[in-house]
């Protein structure tokens, strides 16, 4: 029998800190979340496997290390409204739920959005909704957010995610450049106007909808 707690610890200790993730709310969150209870059955003995965990239908949860980073440099307030774009189980809607006030899961996949609910509500999670719908598009009947957060890599972010956010928001998602290498962007719009920087080079896998478009041969 897998114990789950002690995975926890390892995957805290071993992958989060070490990886310069010091904001203690976003620790003691992951320290505590049962990741295990998000995913199928049949891969929670390895819920807590430094690397992208696959759940099936060619979707996953994020590399724990990865996540971590996107989300402390989205610097996630307690009185913040948050879009999590891709939540698959619900893991992710669950962390970011214990680190801002309210928080939107969406996800294309009815079957996860149902997994993703049941979960959250099974943990507790009472300041969350998960609402299915094109990813792409977000989910302009809660707009504007304080952060938006994509959860796998995407190879352009798309407008009507960058118009759903607030004054002041961010926006964090890996994104691909045009050689095909893939690093963590932070989007900020000040003053009506959205600039982004590079955080740090990661390639998790890529969001359905998201992929690249094919190259024009002549």
């Amino acid at each position: 029998m897998t114990d789950y707690a002690a995975a926890r610890f390892h995957m805290v200790e071993g992958q989060i800190r070490p990886n310069k993730v010091t904001d203690h709310r976003l620790v003691e969150a992951m320290s505590e979340l049962p990741r295990e209870q998000f995913v199928p059955e049949s891969v929670r003995g390895i819920a807590y496997v430094d690397d992208d965990l696959p759940i099936g239908k060619g979707r996953f949860v994020m590399e724990p290390m990865v996540f971590a980073r996107m989300l402390q440099e989205a610097g996630v307030g307690e009185t913040e409204t948050v879009l999590d774009v891709g939540c698959a189980g619900g893991y992710s809607t669950a962390v970011l739920a214990r680190l801002g006030a309210s928080v939107v899961g969406l996800d294309s996949d009815p079957d996860l959005v149902a997994r993703a609910s049941a979960a959250l509500s099974a943990t507790g999670i009472a300041n969350a909704a998960v609402v299915a719908g094109d990813m792409t598009g977000g989910h302009a009947a809660k707009a504007p957010y304080d952060v938006i957060v994509v959860e796998g890599t995407v190879a352009h972010i798309p407008d009507a995610l960058l118009d759903q956010l607030a004054e002041g928001g961010r926006l964090v998602a890996p994104v691909l450049n045009d050689n095909g290498v893939g690093s963590v962007r932070l989007y900020q719009r000040i003053g009506g106007v959205v600039s982004h920087r590079i955080l740090f080079e990661a390639h998790p896998r890529t969001l359905p909808g998201f992929e690249p478009k094919p190259a024009f041969v002549f």
